[in-house]
């Protein structure tokens, strides 16, 4: 568009023989060079001036210049996160939050507040590093060095494979051992009212927010407690909604252990169905305890959330507690349109919203201030989010991934604005996207980009004349 204008005066200027202009329409920028157009010709110009034109130059200035833009777009990321890496971001770190009863990491005897320290031999300082390894070593079996308190524990883990999502929202096999970096909050499950729990007054949704004397944070603070219990104990516990529950005091035998009492942690504790969807259809109401799907425990609303996203439609066996009765209900994930990100995508819901009863896992500050560090790790983590949008970008056109995923302007100001609004590190993190995904982009191989201009040189160079 035409310079911005105010009165006489235009956002234009010159300075040596490039003149410079900020337009309306702030849809990114561009150089546009002496014989770039190709209608542009050597008549009209002078010899010195043409000798100087972009079709005058040899090939490897021609690639240079198209293909500084994209290399800009990656070189920013670089910096934005050596930045982040200098300011601090709180990761999580590889301390277990919560374990899956009845999985891999459950038989092997590991424990939420265990801290993994190496897999194989190599360093885990962030949850991110275990997760990579477990997402990828489906079929494996691994060595892990975990510390609990002041020992050091070796243990041996088989890691199953498992239908899950991938980085692209589709189906794919993955690695599963049971571990999460959440834990789970003090929040119990009844599941027979001729339990001991039952008996006590307890009811599924109780948070249990003091046990005696000691406050009670989340679900190992409770089960420790109990185990050391030798006497019944008065424990105090948080009813009814989260901004108005109110607190009941209840006298719990001492048995030793909590199965024994009847309570298991609340993971998915439904807390509203919506009218029409297959969870309303199948007779799921508030207040049930979803245990498990197709006989596998779910030990997080995460973890059901992706089992039903990953179900392809198929229909799930669900096995939940009510009222100290255990019943199965047959559930058909109905696929829908999710357009909250500004583009459409196709998603399996069952129509559940659940009670929070997670809590974030133990977090830390990632912060490097030598650039010694922080700029090969930049590197890595752009060079990694490339090779992202790269193999997206390659699913698109096999179509494996559906191309309602793309996004336009729209899209990318209405995922700005939540960003912005999550905070500055998500909106950084935005733009991290953004810039990457123009370079990947902007090399197609498609005329108008520069990796369509770039081939044209090249075949230019082999053919050693214009195209």
């Amino acid at each position: 568009g035409p310079a911005i204008g105010f009165g006489r005066y235009r956002l234009r200027w010159v300075r040596g023989e490039t003149e410079y202009v900020i337009a309306w329409l702030p849809l990114g920028g561009f150089v546009k060079m002496l014989g770039e157009d190709p209608d542009e010709t050597e008549a009209g110009h002078t010899q010195e001036d043409w000798g100087r034109s972009l079709p005058s130059q040899p090939l490897w200035q021609k690639l240079a210049v198209v293909l500084a833009g994209p290399a800009m777009n990656l070189v920013l990321p670089v910096f934005v996160v050596v930045g982040f890496l200098w300011v601090g971001t709180e990761m999580p770190t590889s301390v277990i939050g919560s374990v899956d009863p009845g999985s891999p990491a459950a038989a092997a005897g590991l424990e939420p507040d265990d801290r993994i320290v190496s897999i194989d031999g190599e360093p885990t300082e962030w949850w991110n590093d275990v997760a990579k390894v477990v997402a990828s070593g489906a079929g494996r079996t691994v060595a892990l060095e975990v510390e609990r308190g002041d020992e050091r524990l070796e243990k041996t883990i088989e890691i199953l494979r498992r239908d899950r999502l991938d980085g692209f929202r589709t189906q794919a096999e993955r690695g599963w051992i049971g571990i999460h970096t959440t834990r789970q909050r003090p929040v119990l499950g009844v599941v027979s009212l001729t339990s001991p729990a039952a008996a006590a007054g307890l009811r599924s949704g109780d948070r249990v927010v003091q046990f005696g004397e000691t406050e009670v944070e989340d679900w190992p603070d409770f089960v420790r407690a109990y185990e050391r219990a030798a006497d019944p104990t008065v424990v105090r516990v948080a009813r009814g909604d989260e901004d108005d529950a109110t607190e009941v005091a209840l006298t719990l035998p001492a048995l030793g252990a909590v199965d024994r009492f009847g309570v298991i942690p609340a993971a998915v504790l439904v807390e509203e169905v919506s009218p029409g969807t297959p969870a309303a259809g199948a007779g799921l109401e508030p207040g049930d305890l979803i245990m498990s799907v197709d006989s596998e425990p779910v030990a997080s609303f995460a973890t059901f959330l992706e089992t039903v996203l990953a179900s392809g439609g198929r229909p799930l066996s669900v096995q939940y507690a009510r009222a100290g009765e255990t019943l199965v209900a047959r559930i058909s994930p109905k696929l829908e349109i999710d357009d909250s990100r500004g583009m459409e995508e196709e998603v399996y819901r069952v129509g559940i919203k659940a009670a929070q009863t997670m809590l974030p896992g133990d977090v830390a500050l990632e912060r490097y201030t030598d650039p010694r560090e922080s700029f090969p790790r930049a590197v890595s983590k752009v060079a990694s989010f490339t090779a992202f949008m790269v193999e997206a970008y390659g699913r698109l056109f096999s179509g494996s991934i559906s191309r309602k995923n793309l996004g336009g302007p729209i899209a990318i100001a209405k995922q700005s604005h939540q960003a912005f609004e999550a905070g500055w590190e998500q909106f950084l993190s935005l733009l991290i996207g953004i810039s990457v995904n123009l370079a990947v982009l902007n090399m197609l191989p498609i005329p108008i980009l520069d990796g369509g201009q770039a081939l044209l040189y090249l075949i230019e160079g082999v053919k050693r004349g214009a195209v």
